[in-house]
C-alpha cells in the first residue's frame, strides 16, 4: 500500500515513471481481488470456443471487444448486423459486462484487450469501479487514472475527476485528494466545469476545510444547482467547530446553520430552483438551529412546489420537527411516510430518546425489527440514549448484550459512552467507573466526562476527581470539565478547592463558556447571555412595562425579572444556591441564578409573544438545578407551556411538572 500510495504521488506531482514501472508497482501493490483482474489476452482456443457459443445480448456486447482486438468477423455473424459490429460504444460494452457480474471483473477483462484505450474509456471504467464503496475501489480508480497519466496521447478531462473527487473524500485517501485538485489546475482549463467545482467543494468540505469549500463556491460565476447543492450540504453538514490555518478563524455550529437559511435565500434570488437535495440541507439546518418557523415554511415549500417527499426529505423533516419540540408533528410525518428504511427509524427513535419517551422508543424499536429492518450502530445507540435518558438501565443493558450477539455490531466508544451514563444516571458510579477501566479500547474523553458528570449529580468526589484528571490530560482546554469539578466543590461548600480550579483554568487560559439561550417569538429567534442586557429590547426585561394602576391612573414600571423572582417565592421557591461558584452571601447567589440565560428568554417571551403560545426555548448548556425548578414552578404561575431543548435532551414543563420527571 504505501508503495502504491508512493508512486500516485509521484506521478500526481508530475515525476516521471516508465509504463513498465508502473506495472511492476501495481501488479506487486494491488490487493489479490483487484490483481487477478488483470489477465493475459485470450488464446485463439478460447475465443473459437467463444464464436461456437449461443450468444445472448451480453455475450455480443463482451464479443465486439474482443473481436475488435483479435478478428471482429464472426461476432458480425453472430448478430446479423454489420452496423452492431462497427459500433464501438467501449462505455456501453464496459457498463452491460460489469452489470452481468456486479464487479469490474468482466469490464477490466475487456478494457485489457482494448488497444489505445481513449480518455472516455477510462473515465467510464474509473466511474463505474467507484459506484461501490471501498478501499479496493479507490485503490484500483487511482491506478487507472495513473496509467492515463502514462499515454502521452491522452490528458484528463473534466469526466475524469468528480468521481475521484468523491472517493478521495476519505482517510486514507485525502493526500489524493489534494494532489488530484493541483492536476484540475494543470490540465484542465478555466471556466472549469460546474461538477468539477461541485465535487472540490465537497472534497474540501468532507475534510474539515469550509473555508477552502467556500472560496472555491464564491469563485464560481453563475453557480448551477449542483453547485449550490454542494455549498448548502457542506454548511449544513459540518456541525463541529472547524479550525482553518488562521487559528482565530472559528466557525461554530449556529453560525453555520444561519449561512445555509442565507445561502438558501440567495439561492432562490438567484432564480435557481431548489430541488430535495436543497431542502434537506435546508430543513437540517432548521433542526439544528431548532427554527420551527422556519422548518415549517420549508416542509410548506415542498408541498407546494411538487418535489417528492422521498425517504431523505421525510428523515430531515422528522428530526426537524423533533428537534423543535414537536414530537407530535414528527410522529405524524413518521406515520404518512410511504417508505421507511433504517434511518428514516433513526431519526424517529432518537426524537423519542431526546423527549424522554423510553418506553416508547423500545415499541417502536420492536415495530422496526417485525417489520424486517436490521438496525445498525446509531439505532442501537439511540435505543440507548432513549433507556438511559429515563432510567431503564436492564433494558440498555440488554441492548448492549445484543450488539454482537444478535445483530454482530462491534459496540463503538460512542456505545461505552452511552452505557456509563446509563449507570451514572442511576447512581451506580462505581460500576460506571468500571466499565471505563475494563472496556476494550482507550477511553475518549466522552467517556470520562459521563463519569465526572455522574460523580457530580451524585456526588461521589473520588470518582469525580479521579475523572478530571484524565480528562485534563486529554482536553486540557475544555472549559467544562472544569466547571463541573468546581460545582461539586462549591456544593460542598469547598472553597479552597473551588479556587484552584479556577486559578488551574486561568493557568491555562480557559474562560467559561457563557451559557445562551435562544428563544423563538413570532418566528424571530432571540438569543441571550447570562446576564445581558445587549438585546434591543432588554428595557422590557429589565425595567419591564408600563401598566395602567385602575385606582390611582399612574404609570407603575414592573421589572419582570423581579416580578418573576417575587412570584416564584410567593409560591415557596428557594433558590439552590449549592453550585454558584463564589463564596458570596445567599442573597447574591440568588440574584446571580436570577440573571440565567433562559430565565431573560423566558422573561423576554412572557412579555412579547402570545400568552397563549408555548415558549420554545434551546440552550447551549446542561439546565441547572435551581432554573429547572423555578421554570416548573413559572409554567404553573403563568400557565405558560415553555419547551426547553439543552445541550442533551427536552424538557417539557406544563402545570408544575416537567416532562423529564426530575431524571436527567
Amino acid at each position: 500500500m504505501k508503495k502504491l500510495s508512493f508512486l500516485i504521488n509521484n506521478v500526481i506531482l508530475g515525476k516521471n515513471l516508465i509504463e513498465s514501472d508502473i506495472d511492476v508497482v501495481v501488479l506487486a501493490e494491488l490487493t489479490p481481488k483487484v490483481r487477478n483482474l488483470w489477465t493475459p489476452p485470450p488464446s485463439p482456443a478460447a475465443t473459437a470456443a467463444f464464436t461456437h457459443q449461443r450468444p445472448d445480448v451480453g455475450m455480443i456486447r463482451i464479443g465486439v471487444e474482443f473481436c475488435r482486438v483479435i478478428n471482429p468477423v464472426p461476432v458480425h455473424h453472430q448478430k446479423e448486423s454489420s452496423h452492431f459490429a462497427l459500433m464501438t460504444c467501449e462505455s456501453r460494452i464496459l457498463i452491460s459486462s460489469s452489470t452481468i457480474a456486479s464487479t469490474i471483473s468482466y469490464a477490466l477483462r475487456i478494457f485489457n484487450h482494448v488497444n489505445n484505450p481513449t480518455i472516455f474509456l477510462f473515465n467510464t471504467l474509473i466511474a463505474s469501479s467507484l459506484a461501490r464503496k471501498g478501499d479496493d475501489q479507490t485503490n484500483f480508480a487511482l491506478v487507472l487514472y495513473t496509467r492515463i497519466l502514462t499515454q502521452t496521447t491522452l490528458i484528463p478531462n473534466s469526466y475524469t475527476y468528480p468521481s475521484l473527487f468523491k472517493a478521495c473524500s476519505l482517510q486514507p485517501w485525502l493526500q489524493h485528494g489534494r494532489a488530484l485538485h493541483a492536476h484540475v489546475l494543470k490540465f484542465l482549463k478555466p471556466p472549469y466545469d460546474h461538477f468539477v467545482q461541485a465535487s472540490l467543494l465537497n472534497f474540501y468540505s468532507k475534510c474539515g476545510e469550509l473555508g477552502v469549500s467556500r472560496f472555491l463556491f464564491d469563485q464560481i460565476i453563475g453557480p448551477d444547482l449542483a453547485s449550490w447543492n454542494s455549498i448548502l450540504a457542506a454548511y449544513a453538514h459540518n456541525n463541529s467547530v472547524y479550525y482553518e490555518s488562521n487559528l482565530d478563524n472559528v466557525y461554530d455550529s449556529s453560525s453555520l446553520q444561519l449561512e445555509v437559511l442565507l445561502l438558501f435565500s440567495q439561492m432562490q434570488k438567484s432564480l435557481t430552483c431548489p430541488n430535495e437535495v436543497s431542502l434537506v440541507a435546508l430543513i437540517s439546518a432548521c433542526a439544528d438551529l431548532g427554527a420551527l418557523s422556519q422548518g415549517i415554511w420549508a416542509h410548506s415549500y415542498v408541498h407546494r412546489n411538487g418535489l417528492k417527499l422521498n425517504r431523505f426529505v421525510g428523515t430531515a423533516l422528522i428530526t426537524m420537527y423533533a428537534n423543535c419540540g414537536r414530537l407530535d408533528f414528527a410522529w405524524q410525518l413518521f406515520a404518512r411516510l410511504l417508505e421507511r428504511d433504517t434511518y428514516c427509524y433513526n431519526a424517529m427513535l432518537r426524537g423519542l430518546a431526546v423527549h424522554g419517551l423510553g418506553l416508547e422508543a423500545l415499541d417502536l424499536f420492536k415495530k422496526m425489527d417485525l417489520e424486517g429492518l436490521v438496525p445498525d450502530d446509531v439505532t442501537l445507540l439511540v435505543i440507548m440514549c432513549a433507556c438511559s435518558n429515563v432510567g431503564l438501565v436492564d433494558q440498555g443493558c440488554k441492548i448492549f448484550e445484543s450488539m454482537k450477539e444478535n445483530y454482530g455490531i462491534e459496540p463503538k466508544l460512542e456505545h461505552y459512552g452511552t452505557l456509563v451514563d446509563l449507570f451514572g444516571r442511576a447512581g451506580r458510579v462505581k460500576e460506571a467507573e468500571e466499565i471505563v477501566q475494563t472496556i476494550p479500547v482507550k477511553p475518549n474523553a466522552v467517556l470520562w466526562r459521563s463519569l465526572l458528570g455522574a460523580a457530580r449529580v451524585h456526588g461521589n468526589l473520588e470518582v469525580g476527581e479521579s475523572a478530571l484528571k484524565q480528562l485534563i490530560r486529554l482536553e486540557p482546554e475544555t472549559s467544562g470539565n472544569y466547571v463541573l469539578l468546581s460545582n461539586m466543590y462549591a456544593s460542598l461548600n469547598r472553597w479552597d478547592d473551588v479556587k484552584n480550579v479556577r486559578k488551574l483554568m486561568k493557568d491555562h487560559g480557559i474562560d467559561k463558556t457563557p451559557g445562551s439561550s435562544i428563544v423563538d417569538v413570532d418566528g424571530a429567534m432571540h438569543e441571550f447571555l447570562i446576564g445581558d442586557k445587549t438585546h434591543p429590547e432588554a428595557k422590557w426585561i429589565y425595567l419591564g412595562h408600563w401598566a395602567i394602576n385602575s385606582a390611582i391612573s399612574l404609570f407603575i414600571p414592573y421589572v419582570k425579572l423581579d416580578e418573576m423572582h417575587r412570584r416564584l417565592q410567593e409560591h415557596g421557591h428557594k433558590s439552590g444556591t449549592r453550585e454558584i461558584l463564589f463564596d458570596i452571601e445567599e442573597e447574591e447567589k440568588e440574584d446571580a441564578l436570577s440573571y440565567h440565560s433562559e430565565r431573560l428568554a423566558i422573561a423576554y417571551a412572557l412579555i412579547a409573544s402570545d400568552s397563549c403560545a408555548p415558549i420554545r426555548i434551546i440552550k447551549n448548556l446542561r439546565v441547572c438545578n435551581d432554573c429547572h425548578t423555578a421554570t416548573k414552578l413559572i409554567s404553573r404561575i403563568y400557565e405558560r407551556e415553555i419547551i426547553v431543548r439543552d445541550r442533551s435532551r427536552f424538557h417539557h414543563f406544563r402545570n408544575g411538572t416537567c416532562s423529564c420527571l426530575d431524571y436527567w
